[in-house]
């Protein structure tokens, strides 16, 4: 399914690149069966190892270039979630951020976004809750955009507004 040397995004481990290929030599693992061996791109010193069989249901292609681009234009049409109970609110987050899923990271940021600009008026700080889905939305996001649009990760925020605008 994936080549070695592919980008691809693994569930909560982000970008990675795929090293290698093959089976393991490790006591009590099946010594038949290929594992992708995966290199997250932004935590350094890490492997993930993902058996290729069950592959589809943890790891997918990187956007290319061209998705990346169409995404970003489409950002102000992607609704906001409009969960309004913080308990039901963060099950909704929990899933968005499960689901592996560009438009469901700019979903979350959105609304959290919003959420604060409406806090910090009322005078309110951000809530943990808003600020821990924040930092994992834009991680996993702004990781993705970086590896498929060439552009260094710190400035992908400043990229997607200058695209917006």
């Amino acid at each position: 399914m994936f080549e070695k040397g592919a980008y691809v995004v693994c569930g909560g481990k982000g970008v990675c690149l795929v090293e290698d290929i093959t089976t393991l030599n490790i006591s009590g693992v099946d010594k038949e069966r290929e594992y992708y061996i995966l290199k997250p791109v932004y935590t350094a010193g890490s492997t993930v190892y993902v058996p290729v069989d069950t592959a589809k249901e943890s790891i997918r292609p990187i956007l290319s270039r061209e998705e990346a681009k169409e995404l970003i234009r489409v950002i102000p049409q992607i609704p906001m979630i409009t969960i309004t109970n913080d308990k039901l609110l963060e099950q909704e987050y929990r899933g968005c951020m499960r689901s592996n899923n560009c438009e469901e990271w700019v979903r979350i940021l959105k609304t959290i976004y919003l959420r604060k600009q409406k806090r910090i008026e009322e005078g309110r700080k951000v809530t943990a809750l808003d600020a821990k889905y924040f930092r994992l939305a834009e991680d996993s996001l702004y990781g993705e955009l970086a590896v498929a649009l060439d552009v260094p990760r710190e400035n992908v925020g400043e990229y997607i507004s200058g695209e917006i605008k």
